[in-house]
Parts: structure tokens; C-alpha cells; sequence
């Protein structure tokens, strides 16, 4: 199955207009500028791959300062086979056209290959459903926008196209596309409302977790909005609004605030509460983003998997 597309070594040639004074040019912005039909990070990983040669020489530096009249040439390599087999797996389908589609992810469902998950993913199932699926980005993640963990449900977006899918994560990145949460957590929070702004890294002991760690010692950026739904007892029933999309980020935040959620075998040491849940009590509920070609909004919403039902009226009873 191919992974990109085919093209001669493009030419191009800075111009006045492209070099005026007091402006200086950086080879990566300004190939990204010239060449809109891939992305910033794929112009990136062409220019270190030595496929650009500026003067004549091969150039891997993205920082490169450019001035008038330097010519560049930007070669986009011959195909790649994907090493990956389409499965048949259902999907849940809550949207779809030529540009995009965005599925209900079931619980158990890892969204793309990985070191002990080398078959039955997400990306299995779209490369079997999908037979127009462009190789975008990582071979391994085609499309992929944005990620689920294997437990948590719900809404994800999936581009076809590398256009679409730098228009997407474009979005996400100026926080015009909207992904809200729905969660259940152990106790109840003081306040009805709240925003979590607190940087989150790998965990400086277990590797295999996520922390709240200072910036400083390699945290990023995460904010989280929260609100109350519905109390229950000594649980709560919380939508969850992303800014950021770091990796675990409502179960770190949460879990980091005293109310982690129920049934993460990661974050949270508290007991069962009776129902038979394949992970954490979490699910992407509604997706809003803005049509890549058309511009239409588009608000995907998820029914909660059976497993949350049941969670929710035992809850209430």
C-alpha cells in the first residue's frame, strides 16, 4: 500500500518579493509557504533527510537563512511501501466524506501500532475500510490527527488527505477545534467549576506514566476545563474541555486534584465500585472542528458506551 506521493524535484527560486529588506527568510517556514500541499513537520523531516539542496548543496539545517536569488531544490522521495495489513474490524462511523472521518472508538481499541500492539488497531481497520487512505506523517499513523488512549471512548477525527490533515491539527493548535470529555471521578470537587493549567511530562520514575512536572524538568503545557454535571454520592459525574492534548492529560490532571477517575488502572488506587469497566471512566463525547475544504462545522457526538450506562445508573441507585 503506498504512503505518499510521487514528485520531481521541485524548483524554486527566492524572489524580491519573497526577500525584502530587514526580513530574514528560514528555510523551513519558507519551503512551508511555497509548498502548502504538506506540512510544516514534513518539510522539517525532508529538509534532515538531505532532500533539499540549496546552491547546489544539499542543505539539512532548517534554520538556514535564505536570501535573494538563492535557488533551492526540494525533492519529496518515491513512494514507501506501508508495512502494515488492512483487518476487518467494525468501526462506528459518525461521519465520513472524501476529506475525513471521524469514528466512536470502542474501549480496548489501541489507535495505532506500538510495542506489543503490532495488530488490531484503529489504523488496521481504516487501511481495511479506507481504500483511499493517504500515507500521512509516521507510515505507522496514517491520518492520525489526535489520539485516544486504549480505554477511553469515543469521538477521533481521521484525515484522508495531507491537506486535510494539516488543516485539522492546525486547529487543534489554535484551539478552534473543540473535544469536550465526559468522565466519572471519586468524590466531589469543592467548586462547581474549575480550570487545571498545570505542565505535564514522562513521570521521572515510572516511564511508563505521565506526571504534572515542572516545566524546567521537561513538562509541557496543559490546561483543563472542568465542570460539574451531575453529583453522585461520593462520585461525580464531569465534562472535561481540552486546550492541550497531551498524553494522559484529564487522568493526570485529575488524579493530581484528589479526584482521579474511576476505574484508571494507572492513576487511581481506589476500589471498584461494582461494575465490570475496561479501564478508566472516560469518554471523548463531542468533537467540533471545522470542515478542512468546505468550512462547515462539523460537531460529532458520541452515545456513551454501555459499560458508562451501567457505571451511571448503579451510581444513581
Amino acid at each position: 500500500m503506498v504512503v505518499s506521493t510521487v514528485s520531481d524535484p521541485i524548483d524554486l527560486i527566492v524572489v524580491p518579493e519573497n526577500a525584502r529588506r530587514g526580513i530574514r527568510l528560514r528555510l523551513d517556514q519558507w519551503l512551508s509557504q511555497q509548498v502548502p500541499t504538506i506540512s510544516r513537520s514534513r518539510v522539517v523531516k525532508l529538509i534532515e533527510q538531505g532532500q533539499v539542496i540549496l546552491n547546489g548543496k544539499v542543505c539539512t539545517e532548517k534554520k538556514t537563512t535564505l536570501n535573494q536569488g538563492d535557488r533551492l531544490l526540494l525533492t519529496i522521495p518515491p513512494p514507501q511501501l506501508l508495512d502494515l495489513q488492512p483487518e476487518t474490524i467494525p468501526l462506528d462511523i459518525l461521519y465520513e466524506d472524501q476529506t475525513l472521518i471521524i469514528v466512536n472508538k470502542p474501549p480496548g481499541l489501541v489507535v495505532h501500532p506500538a510495542p506489543g500492539h503490532e495488530t488490531g488497531t484503529l489504523v488496521h481497520a481504516l487501511l481495511s475500510h479506507c481504500s483511499d487512505l493517504a500515507g500521512i506523517g509516521d507510515v505507522k499513523r496514517p491520518g492520525i490527527v489526535h489520539r485516544l488512549d486504549r480505554d477511553t471512548t469515543g469521538a477521533l477525527v481521521v484525515a484522508k488527505t495531507d491537506q486535510a490533515h494539516q488543516h485539522l491539527q492546525a486547529q487543534l493548535k489554535a484551539k478552534t477545534a473543540k473535544r469536550e470529555y465526559l468522565g466519572v471521578v471519586y468524590g466531589v470537587p469543592a467548586t462547581s467549576n474549575g480550570k487545571i493549567d498545570l505542565p505535564i511530562g514522562r513521570h521521572p520514575v515510572n516511564r511508563k506514566k505521565m506526571a504534572v512536572v515542572a516545566e524546567e524538568k521537561g513538562g509541557r503545557n496543559a490546561v483543563t476545563h472542568w465542570e460539574i454535571l451531575e453529583r453522585l454520592g461520593n462520585y461525580t459525574l464531569m465534562r472535561f474541555r481540552l486546550e492541550t492534548g497531551r498524553t494522559h492529560q484529564i487522568r493526570v490532571h485529575s488524579s493530581y486534584l484528589g479526584h482521579p477517575l474511576v476505574g484508571d488502572p494507572v492513576y487511581s488506587s481506589c476500589a471498584n465500585v461494582g461494575v465490570n469497566l475496561p479501564g478508566q471512566a472516560l469518554h471523548a463525547h463531542k468533537l467540533t472542528l471545522e470542515h478542512p475544504v468546505t468550512g462547515e462545522v462539523i460537531e460529532a457526538i458520541a452515545p456513551l458506551p454501555s459499560h458508562l450506562i451501567k457505571l451511571l445508573q448503579k451510581l444513581r441507585n
